[in-house]
């Protein structure tokens, strides 16, 4: 398996979030329509559930930003504990990326989210060591995979490309120079094509 994975829905215009991001809506204005494959949508097919397979396959640590992580921006005023309820779908460590402080928050099942000031290798390093043989997961949002894509540190990039237009919101893309990757598995619904890259050489 590759040691590290990224998985991301994206629209046919590049955004994996539409504008507005908020409490009320998580992905931004109309952001969960790239999510349809995965979330009961009637005409999802094998090729679908292949997809969610991956997506959800167990990894030994992830990453991610501040904002996948909640909406509470600034100091940390109140009590979140992210979006996934008392137990979170990750059932290993989670690295979150902020510029405050906060105290681990462990949840049920296994998921215990540290909160790394210190910028994104530092949070990476933390997880590739935590990780050990099981690999680690760069789980988003858009900043945090742009910052793993420049980075290289991506061996397997999955893209799930909905049949949307969202016109603006969140780009994982914008401002990296070189891609270096190439096609290994492609699969297709009416609600998405699955591409499965993998970094070469």
């Amino acid at each position: 398996m590759p040691d590290t994975t990224c998985h991301m829905s994206i629209s046919l215009d590049g955004f994996v979030a539409g504008p507005d991001q908020s409490r009320e809506q998580p992905l931004g204005r109309r952001g969960m329509e790239l999510h349809a494959w995965h979330l009961g949508d009637e005409r999802a097919n094998e090729a679908d559930g292949t997809a969610t397979g991956w997506l959800m396959r167990p990894r030994g640590a992830y990453v991610m930003g501040r904002n996948m992580f909640g909406p509470v921006r600034g100091e940390w005023d109140e009590d979140w504990r992210g979006w996934w309820g008392p137990e979170p779908p990750y059932h290993a460590p989670v690295f979150v990326l902020t510029h405050y402080a906060h105290e681990p928050i462990e949840m049920e099942g296994g998921t215990t989210f540290y909160f790394v000031t210190d910028g994104f290798d530092a949070a990476y390093a933390r997880a590739r060591e935590t990780a050990g043989d099981d690999g680690v997961d760069i789980a988003g949002g858009a900043s945090t995979v742009r910052q793993a894509l420049a980075a290289g540190v991506i061996d397997e990039l999955t893209l799930d490309i909905a049949p949307v237009l969202l016109g603006s919101g969140e780009r994982i893309f914008d401002g990296v120079e070189s891609f270096g990757m190439e096609p290994v598995e492609v699969l297709h619904s009416p609600l998405a094509t699955h591409v499965r890259y993998h970094r070469v050489g």
